[in-house]
Parts: structure tokens; sequence; C-alpha cells
């Protein structure tokens, strides 16, 4: 009896601490591949966009919180590709947002941590943020549609979408002026 309690005590403890760590962490495609899959494994060399404040300003308003203090990106011509970190509702979504001439091509989940929420990495949902823009108030051009359950995963992956939109603007300024500069 002793021994089934002590096994009884041992395996909720394991299962306990499989739930608290990384078990919901699920890998869908390393970052590395989804940039070198995007480029059609012609990598450009990686950059780096340092926001001025009115990006941090435009940035903070989006996401609803201060943004990083620097964004690696990789681009060639009108394309970047960016791998930004957002949380759902308590841990970080890694997606891969390729935006083309201002407009998203393609958005992908590739790292999810959360315990619920994981359906937005189907092609049904991220297919909506297809051919998207920002209009003048920073907001996407089209509607995204919930998914009951995930609503704070789908508002992660919105914030994002923006948020890549936001940098590649800013992005192909500065290339732009440094380009005219020389």
């Amino acid at each position: 009896m002793q021994m089934r309690m002590i096994f009884g005590i041992i395996s909720v403890f394991i299962s306990s601490q499989l739930w608290a760590g990384d078990a919901t962490h699920v890998v869908y495609q390393a970052p590395e591949q989804y940039v070198s899959e995007t480029f059609a494994n012609t990598l450009p060399a990686s950059s780096t966009l340092w926001p001025d404040a009115t990006l941090r300003q435009d940035l903070a308003a989006v996401l609803g919180h201060k943004p990083s203090l620097r964004f690696k990106y990789w681009g060639a011509d009108n394309k970047t590709v960016w791998i930004l970190d957002e949380i759902g509702k308590d841990r970080p979504i890694t997606a891969g947002i390729v935006i083309d001439q201002g407009q998203i091509e393609d958005v992908r989940v590739l790292v999810f941590r959360e315990s619920r929420g994981w359906e937005i990495k189907h092609d049904f949902f991220t297919r909506q943020f297809s051919r998207l823009f920002l209009d003048e108030d920073h907001d996407l051009s089209g509607r995204i549609d919930n998914i009951t359950g995930a609503t704070l995963s789908v508002k992660a992956m919105t914030r994002m979408a923006q948020a890549a939109l936001l940098l590649h603007e800013h992005a192909q300024k500065e290339e732009y002026g440094l380009a005219h500069a020389r």
C-alpha cells in the first residue's frame, strides 16, 4: 500500500513538473530555416533596425508595451523577414513574418509555448494575413477572425503582424536613405 502511494506521489510530481516546465514548448520550424526557405536558400545578410523615438512610440501603441531596442531582420529588394516574439497569455509565441512591398506575404507560427491557442499555427488562420497592409492609423487593412479559445494568441499574432509592417516601412526608408547617402 505504501509503495503504491509513493509511486502515486512520484507520478503526480513528475506530471506537475512537466506541465510547469516546457511541455508546451513546440518548435514547428526553426527560425533560420524559415528565413532560408523564404529567400530560396540564398540567405541575405541579417541587418539590425534601431527604432528612433517615433517608431518606438508607434510600436508601443501597437504592441501595448515598450518595444525592443533593436530588431534583427533579413532583406533583399523590397522583401523583409522578421522573427518576432510576443506574449499570448503567459508565454512568448515566435512568429516569422514576410513583408513584400509593404504587404504581408506570409505569416507562420515558428515556436508555440502557450498551453492553449495552438490553433493559430494552422493555414486557415495564418492565410488571413496575406496581402494585408497598414492603414494610416497603423491598423491592418483587413479583419482577422478570432478562434474560440485562442483569443490571446490571435491578438498576439495580430500585434506581431502590425509591428512587422511598421518595421518593414522604416527599414525600407533607412535602406533608401543609406543607399542615396553614399
